[in-house]
């Protein structure tokens, strides 16, 4: 429907009459073919149909451009754009204009004439009525007595237009849809044109970000003053470069976390311990103390606090207290198994490390695998460490499961879920952070990859952050039992002004 929409564009909705007179005086014409059904479907506009006609009626090629012309729907602008794209039907419309790249001008054209059906449903309604009025000169339409009514003065009652403009885009679709029935391939030819003609589009204009323009490029107004350049080399800065300082409100943050991590730390050495059982002390203090030094690392780098790059920061620290609840739940062994479990991924890991080749080993990689020799714990003489291949320490139980048993479902659904999304790059996160639309509809409103980088500094999130590692450093030391006093002592400096705990907590 390109044609039809280029006239429109260039214009106006008048035209539409000069097409009723093209329909008209084409069908006269061709009257002595005897086939007036075919001659009136293949009339809609679409340049697959009028290929088609011209391919059925020799000779009717000829008698479509002239009376196109006749009617002053081939203008020199208008014949270029449409000469410009390779592969496209009909090409005689063109005349004979050469097969040449669209400059500015035919740009902005085919951009106008894509917006004004996209943003005027009137206008797409016109175009979507050309078969109708086809049908009607050719004595062949069929609707019901109320369609009829409203079609007897379309488009001129602007009382009754809304109405008419519904019922012939429904009509419309209803007859696409009776096509592809009759003949699923009906479109092929056309969906194999729209292909070559969006193709063409990217390589002949540039993709068009938000930032470049101001809000009426998208409106399609004022659009001499954003124009569409053909594509360059030149590649965009990534806005927003420049790293984000730390807010005046956040500053204390890092320092309030180290003091906390530093406090559970105090408060674990001088309480006294169940060494005999060491797993159980270790494997805690060893998830809070990394949640608390993840933490601290994110809370030096405000660019890190929004929920694109923070994301795996709340997704650990959930995953933390849901391993702690969960494991407190259990028997002690529970403790060495989490222990065996990671030793059990640390051979394998280097095992995987031997298959690269020697050659391609540097000092470093292999001081890395010898330390993941190390790790596994291993005995030097027989292997005798086990590797688990299954998702968790907990016999393949599901972090999930894990939450729902330990009454924190909700936490997992509600923080854990979204922040693994983040994480593991699933398509809405990608989309929502990494991408933006284009603004050049002659690219069909794809997406493209954004330069401007996520806002970081969020005072609030990484607050929410604090909050809730203080509060995973005190469950760990609730599960360990931890000697009250102990405890009291190392958070005494919380009793001390303009140092009390976020709220939450």
């Amino acid at each position: 429907m390109l044609w039809p929409a280029l006239v429109m564009a260039e214009q106006g909705n008048e035209s539409v009459h000069r097409f009723i007179s093209w329909q008209q005086a084409v069908q006269e014409q061709l009257a002595q073919h005897g086939e007036t059904t075919v001659i009136a479907e293949l009339l809609d506009g679409r340049l697959t149909h009028l290929a088609d006609l011209a391919g059925k009626f020799p000779g009717s090629s000829a008698i479509l451009f002239e009376e196109a012309s006749r009617y002053g729907l081939l203008s020199a602008s208008i014949r270029r754009v449409l000469g410009s794209y390779p592969f496209i039907p009909a090409p005689w419309l063109a005349g004979e204009s050469p097969h040449t790249p669209p400059e500015l001008a035919e740009l902005q054209l085919i951009q106008e004439a894509l917006l004004g059906v996209l943003q005027d449903g009137h206008r797409e309604a016109l175009i979507k009525c050309f078969r109708t009025w086809s049908t009607v000169h050719a004595g062949t339409f069929r609707s019901d007595a109320r369609t009829i009514q409203l079609l007897k003065s379309y488009p001129g009652d602007t009382g009754t237009r809304s109405a008419a403009d519904t019922a012939v885009r429904a009509g419309w679709g209803a007859h696409k849809g009776m096509l592809l029935v009759k003949d699923p391939k009906h479109f092929d030819h056309a969906i194999k044109w729209a292909r070559v003609f969006w193709g063409a589009n990217s390589m002949t204009s540039r993709c068009i970000r938000k930032s470049e323009t101001e809000d009426d490029y998208v409106d399609g107004t004022d659009q001499e003053e954003h124009e569409i350049e053909v594509r360059t080399s030149d590649s965009l800065p990534v806005e927003h470069a420049a790293p984000t300082p730390v807010p005046e409100d956040g500053a204390h943050l890092r320092r309030f976390t180290m003091d906390v991590l530093s406090s559970f730390i105090e408060a674990i050495e001088t309480a006294p311990a169940r060494l005999y059982e060491k797993a159980r002390q270790e494997v805690i203090s060893g998830l809070v103390a990394r949640a608390g030094r993840d933490l601290i690392a994110v809370l030096s780098a405000p660019d890190l606090w929004c929920m694109e790059h923070g994301a795996h920061i709340a997704r650990m620290l959930v995953e933390t207290k849901i391993y702690l609840r969960w494991m407190a739940l259990q028997d002690p062994s529970i403790y060495r198994e989490f222990q065996e479990y990671g030793a059990g991924k640390a051979k394998l890991y280097a095992r995987i490390s031997d298959e690269l080749p020697v050659k391609a080993r540097t000092d470093g990689f292999r001081e890395a695998a010898e330390e993941l020799k190390r790790l596994s714990h291993n005995n030097d003489v027989v292997d005798d460490r086990v590797v688990d291949t299954r998702d968790t320490f907990a016999g393949g139980k599901s972090i999930r499961a894990m939450a729902d048993e330990a009454g924190l479902l909700d936490l997992y659904r509600q923080a854990y879920s979204l922040a693994s999304g983040v994480t593991h790059s699933e398509w809405w996160s990608v989309e929502t952070h990494a991408m933006e639309p284009c603004l050049n509809v002659l690219h069909g409103l794809h997406l493209v990859p954004s330069f401007s980088l996520s806002f970081g500094g969020n005072v609030s999130l990484a607050s929410s952050w604090v909050d809730q590692f203080y509060m995973l450093s005190r469950t760990g030391l609730s599960i360990l039992e931890t000697d009250e006093d102990a405890v009291a002592s190392a958070f005494a400096w919380l009793e001390e002004p303009d140092q009390e705990p976020p709220e939450s907590a």
